[in-house]
């Protein structure tokens, strides 16, 4: 690392790549291009320590919905062996205490820098450097990792009067590191997606009372949170290649075994049957995926998987009113849920369902909540469980300027536009980790995947003193037209979420991922290195001495 000083930007530190994040993706990033690559790299969190979305999301119940052989490192075969996993699926403090000994394990800290935002990255055409203002300091970096997170971007709504609220208020994206006491309080809780069901599921009990906010139902099967099966980390170590080979060249990445059957060539009753002994065993993704192969692209297999799930719901609420507002009426075509007693909790006598959808929040008031038809829900805590600009917003929070001073903001004004979900035209050396039109799989392992393939890239541009490496825009706009086609033809494509983007209001509402699976995506990643980077990215001129 070195102090420099540019003339036109004043003084800097001239690092060889630059990482913005320190989660699973930033962690890899800084570990793969310092301790494997050699290179100089300088690494920026806002966050006070290592952890990403792990490190903010630390309200009561967060846990991952992915089981834990499948939702860790595996470049390293010897810290999967030592590391001691305890359940199925790990609450977030194991999660965030496994990622902080990853950072310990491989001396990563020494190239962070915390509680330090990246404002802007500026393109240095002359130089093929990325200017980085960090907080007001300056580096240039010949390549940028942002590695920022899928879901990370808060998404806080601000309500009429919410500056009027005597009680507090909690994100569930932001919750305070120190404990909250909400033992015997009057808990409000706004959402019930991912976070609002593990939320509203973890403190019921505790609380005095409880009134859940509902715009939209989703659909929740058990988890069945255990630990982790007997011998079945062992079993994966007698053959770790073989067994992380299978997991990227699958469709999800999730590490159990999908179905390759169709629901649709099979009886009504074996449909009803699969799904039913599914449910018992627990998980939302097998829910959706390991039963059958075409619940996201079939409305038959989907009207299968969300019959059992409305039978359950009618079983377990005692109150029926309760129990309809519960069931949705839209497909089963978001991020499938799980969590253990959620539906459970609606049978306490301290809890209350309120639907937001049909008598909306109209204002928080000094004791509470009030909605359009006069009532007031009076409370000493409100829960925020509103999600996230999923996908796009923590890129779009830095000020990005490319080639010709065109900034990110104005090339995806209509919609995020990128090659392979890392690179975008006009935005030379510049990564973006599990970016838009990414895979529509588990995380961590193709975190990993993509790690690999971007120090490739840079590996290649530095062997051959090429200065730069850019997606073409002939190459992007194939990638956008693959992936609508493949999006086109599932259920998330008429389906409102995150996942389209249609949670955030202004926001484009459009596909936002490659939808091809987890292997095809592999190939494609690989068809680029085999022929050279060639084919679909413009490289650049040598690096001026």
């Amino acid at each position: 690392m070195n102090d420099v000083v540019n003339a036109d930007s004043g003084p800097m530190t001239e690092v060889d790549a630059v990482v913005i994040g320190s989660g699973f993706a930033g962690l890899y990033s800084i570990h793969k291009l310092r301790n494997e690559l050699g290179l100089d790299v300088q690494a920026f969190d806002d966050a006070a320590d290592v952890g990403g979305t792990w490190f903010w999301n630390q309200y009561p119940g967060a846990r991952s919905d992915t089981e834990v052989n499948a939702y860790c490192y595996s470049f390293d075969k010897d810290l999967f062996h030592e590391w001691k996993w305890s359940e199925r699926y790990p609450r977030q403090h194991e999660i965030r205490a496994y990622l902080q000994h990853v950072a310990d394990r491989y001396d990563l800290r020494r190239s962070i820098r915390f509680n330090t935002r990246v404002q802007s990255v500026t393109w240095d055409e002359p130089n093929s450097r990325w200017i980085v203002d960090a907080d007001g300091e300056k580096y240039a970096a010949q390549f940028v990792v942002e590695a920022v997170g899928l879901l990370s971007a808060t998404k806080v709504p601000h309500f009429a009067g919410q500056e009027k609220f005597k009680g507090e208020i909690y994100h569930t994206a932001r919750w305070p590191h120190e404990d909250v006491d909400l033992a015997g309080k009057r808990v409000g809780v706004i959402g019930t997606g991912s976070s609002g069901t593990q939320v509203i599921g973890e403190i019921a009990p505790r609380v005095g009372e409880m009134t859940v906010f509902q715009r939209t139902p989703q659909w929740v099967v058990p988890a069945k949170h255990r630990p982790i099966s007997p011998g079945l980390l062992e079993r994966i170590e007698q053959d770790y290649e073989g067994y992380w080979h299978d997991v990227l060249y699958s469709v999800t990445a999730f590490g159990f075994e999908e179905s390759d059957v169709a629901a649709e060539s099979v009886s009504e009753e074996e449909r009803i049957a699969a799904f039913e002994k599914q449910y018992e065993q627990g998980g939302g993704f097998q829910y959706m995926f390991a039963a059958f192969n075409d619940v996201a692209t079939s409305r038959i297999a989907n009207a299968a998987a969300t019959e059992v799930i409305a039978r359950k719901i009618r079983e377990t609420v005692k109150d029926p009113v309760t129990a309809n507002l519960l069931i949705p009426s839209d497909l089963y075509a978001k991020r499938p849920l799980c969590c253990d007693g959620y539906y459970e909790v609606y049978n306490q006598d301290n809890v209350q369902l309120v639907d937001v959808q049909h008598n909306p929040i109209v204002e928080f008031t000094e004791n509470g909540i009030r909605t359009e038809d006069g009532h007031e829900y009076e409370l000493d805590v409100i829960v925020l469980a509103t999600g996230f600009d999923a996908v796009s917003g923590n890129q779009l929070k830095i000020q990005h300027t490319g080639r010709n001073g065109v900034s990110l903001h104005d090339a995806w004004k209509h919609r995020p536009r990128t090659h392979l979900g890392l690179m975008s035209h006009g935005f030379p050396n510049l990564y973006m980790i599990y970016g838009p039109m990414g895979p529509f799989t588990n995380q961590p392992p193709l975190h990993e995947a993509q790690v690999d393939w971007v120090a490739g890239t840079i590996q290649y541009v530095r062997d051959h003193d090429l200065g730069s490496i850019e997606a073409g825009a002939e190459a992007e706009e194939a990638w956008i037209a693959e992936s609508d086609e493949q999006a086109a033809g599932t259920l998330f494509a008429v389906t409102n979420s995150w996942i389209n983007g249609s949670n955030i209001p202004g926001k484009p509402i459009i596909n936002m991922f490659f939808m091809g699976g987890s292997a095809a995506y592999m190939d494609k990643m690989q068809h680029e290195v085999d022929t050279d980077y060639q084919e679909n990215f413009v490289l650049g001129s040598p690096v001026p001495a």
